[in-house]
């Protein structure tokens, strides 16, 4: 047989599966439920005023990026969330001035969740923003140097957005309720209505922060092109069509894979906490997941609820109503997006699994946790089914939008 008609053949032969008849009508459903054009508009944030101004967008951008927000003047924001890698870092754990217990989160169309970390212990972006800022291991600030900072350098943009700073002059260079014993001390000196002043220019500055957060989003993938033609009932065509292993891999994913269970909807996450049985770290502390959190998120004076909110106790449902008792938060974390999974190892909470493949197997396996109880249910896959369900993933990679732009 002549090469170039073999060849012709071989192409009709990978891309034979790419149309409408392939898939049942249960799942063109499914396959509907994922396309990036179900994910609507951003829910606004009762919490944040100032979640959708342009101007507190492009402050938080800057403050995003200063890495005069830390304590040694090295770490900002993208110190971690590199804009070039889907803003995260492909440390299997965060490095900022110390090295943390989990890994960075990637930022695309997270504004979109419910609650903030792998655990949920914040319920809102721009409380989510707040807390590595004063962690001793990523920024190790604290709040009057924070407060001193954007009097010194955002003072225009932020009192056009915010109102007046108060008056700063009074108050400690550097002093903190959770920094050093020093920093504690001298914020324990300070009137209660300093604090309070304090504790609202910082909340300001995560609020900026989430706003440019927000700006941040996926755009169309492969998968995205290929659902919107079968969905259409058109032949998926140019970089649209799949071949016969990414056909396969999509089947599996939302059939005898279980995948679509958790990483369901436009985003592929469901937003909520899963024991998976992902191993502990040697040598890290006990991590217990969502189990740990519940109380840090409803302590915590910087969510829906509290003083600093803009929602004045109302739009706080999630919080008011959430579920605090449960056996299945045990080492439970958040479901991850899978959207540009593909290109960022390693995977789970603390990295724990360096590649896709490894991360098929865990799966396949399904191990007992280190405590709780584990959800999954083991699935065997041939050579080929892991081939497949990798291939399908790679179709979830592509670019992002900032503020509207693609980068």
């Amino acid at each position: 047989m002549p090469r170039a008609i073999f060849l012709i053949l071989l192409s009709a032969a990978l891309f034979a599966g790419c149309s409408a008849e392939q898939f049942s009508e249960e799942e063109k459903r499914l396959i509907g439920q994922l396309r990036l054009s179900q994910l609507g508009p951003l829910p606004p944030d009762p919490s944040n005023a100032a979640a959708d101004n342009p101007a507190a967008a492009a402050l938080g951008e800057a403050l995003f990026s200063d890495t005069r927000l830390s304590g040694d003047g090295t770490v900002s924001c993208a110190t971690c969330h590199l804009p070039n890698r889907q803003f995260q870092d492909d440390l299997a754990l965060a490095q900022g001035v110390g090295v943390t217990d989990r890994r960075t989160m990637p930022l695309a169309n997270v504004s979109h969740g419910q609650w903030f970390f792998w655990d949920g212990r914040k319920d809102s972006l721009w409380a989510q923003a707040l807390g590595p800022l004063e962690d001793a291991r990523e920024h190790a600030g604290n709040r009057t140097a924070f407060a001193h900072l954007v009097a010194g350098q955002y003072r225009r943009d932020y009192e056009g957005l915010f109102g007046p700073l108060p008056d700063l002059s009074a108050l400690p260079l550097e002093a903190s309720p959770l920094g050093t014993a020093t920093q504690q001390a001298a914020w324990a000196k300070m009137e209660d209505e300093q604090r309070s002043q304090v504790d609202a220019v910082f909340a300001n500055i995560g609020k900026a922060i989430a706003a440019f957060q927000r700006t941040i989003a996926h755009e169309e993938t492969r998968f995205d092109r290929f659902a919107e033609a079968i969905l259409a009932g058109r032949k998926p065509e140019g970089d649209a069509a799949f071949n016969s292993l990414e056909i396969e891999g999509l089947k599996l994913f939302i059939g005898k894979a279980n995948c679509v269970d958790c990483h369901n909807g436009p985003r592929f996450t469901d937003d909520f906490f899963h024991n998976t049985g992902v191993p502990a770290v040697p040598g890290l502390p006990e991590d217990r997941g969502r189990a740990q959190a519940v109380d840090k998120v409803l302590a915590d004076p910087f969510n829906c609820l509290g003083p600093y909110s803009d929602a004045a106790g109302e739009g706080c449902d999630e919080l008011r109503f959430m579920v605090r008792d449960s056996r299945e938060f045990e080492r439970a974390y958040k479901t991850p997006s899978l959207r540009g999974a593909a290109s960022r190892p390693p995977y789970m909470h603390s990295g724990q699994i360096a590649t896709l493949e490894d991360v098929i197997d865990h799966y396949s396996r399904a191990p007992e946790a280190p405590a709780g109880h584990s959800e999954l249910r083991g699935v065997i896959f041939t050579d080929r089914g892991r081939a497949a369900l990798i291939a399908f993933l790679k179709t979830l990679d592509g670019p992002l939008s900032v503020g509207g732009v693609t980068r």
